[in-house]
């Protein structure tokens, strides 16, 4: 049973990295790499802070801001200089990799007996409680915490103005909004939600690792698909809400379909090649034959 609970606090985590893979690859359609960095940028800060006894939450606020400024670095590369927005992150991705070591000053750091965001909510709960529940309780309520921020933002005349951007620039340039000041936004706001994800998956595991990052996008876009399949059991033109609580939804599945495969005994270090099999999957099974007759 630890194992599921497990994947499903691990999944929480990571719904951070979902909605802010969702905002860039279906608010803005920008394929942004930045993601790879600035995970490892949330968890790099937030161990060599812990560290240094810096109080827990803090540290999170503190690494969500600089996922933030990475994604504000990629977008401003992108909006000002003209740079096409892959290699604008691929480019901001790299410069990450040399920091983030430079904040931890080596490629691993160990987090053990540190109190973290947790170890409140377990002081809470009895001591013979499984140890897959308090962070499950915490990260469910920072996760909808973080679902009911972004479901406002989206209602908000700034927020359509950003969803508008996507759909199409040159309309909502014609209104007279900034679509530089929009990108550059929205694209900050998806890296600092995947730097808090870094934050808390690195409390969570108890370590901070240079490499963790690496490939992270294409997690947070499995996770981003399988809920959006999931969401296409609802009529369209579903809420902005509803979609990202299918995100949410899909980043928990997602590591319920790796805890599977970790348990039928496939090595860790195959983990990307079930990675590419689950993408894969959830792209063409919505657009096979065989449902499509059955939905019709």
């Amino acid at each position: 049973m630890d194992l599921w609970f497990g994947a499903v606090a691990l999944g929480l985590a990571y719904a951070f990295l979902g909605m802010g893979v969702f905002i860039t690859m279906r608010i803005y359609n920008f394929p942004d790499i930045t993601a790879d960095g600035s995970l490892t940028v949330g968890a790099a800060i937030t161990a060599a802070l812990l560290t240094h006894g810096w109080d827990p939450f803090a540290v999170v606020a503190v690494a969500t801001a600089g996922g933030f400024l990475a994604g504000t670095l990629t977008g401003l590369i992108h909006t000002k200089l003209k740079v096409n927005g892959l290699l604008a992150g691929i480019l901001v991705m790299t410069a990450l990799y040399s920091i983030n070591l430079r904040i931890m000053g080596r490629a691993t750091m160990p987090l053990l007996d540190i109190p973290t965001v947790i170890t409140p909510f377990a002081a809470l709960l009895p001591s013979d409680s499984p140890a897959y529940l308090p962070p499950i309780i915490l990260f469910s309520l920072l996760a909808a915490a973080a679902l009911l921020f972004l479901s406002f933002l989206f209602r908000t005349d700034f927020g359509l103005a950003m969803r508008a951007t996507g759909d199409n620039e040159t309309m909502i340039a014609a209104q007279g909004v900034s679509t530089d000041r929009m990108k550059i936004v929205g694209i900050g706001l998806s890296n600092a939600l995947i730097a808090a994800s870094g934050s808390l998956v690195a409390q969570y595991q108890s370590f901070a690792d240079i490499g963790m990052g690496i490939g992270i996008v294409v997690f947070g876009l499995a996770s981003v698909i399988i809920g959006e399949t999931i969401a296409g059991a609802f009529p369209k033109g579903q809420r902005m809400g509803l979609r990202l609580l299918c995100v949410l939804l899909g980043t928990i599945l997602f590591r319920e379909l790796v805890a599977v495969v970790l348990k039928l005994g496939l090595a860790p270090s195959d983990l990307k090649i079930a990675t590419a099999f689950f993408v894969l999957l959830a792209i063409i099974l919505p657009q096979s034959k065989f449902l499509t007759r059955r939905k019709g």
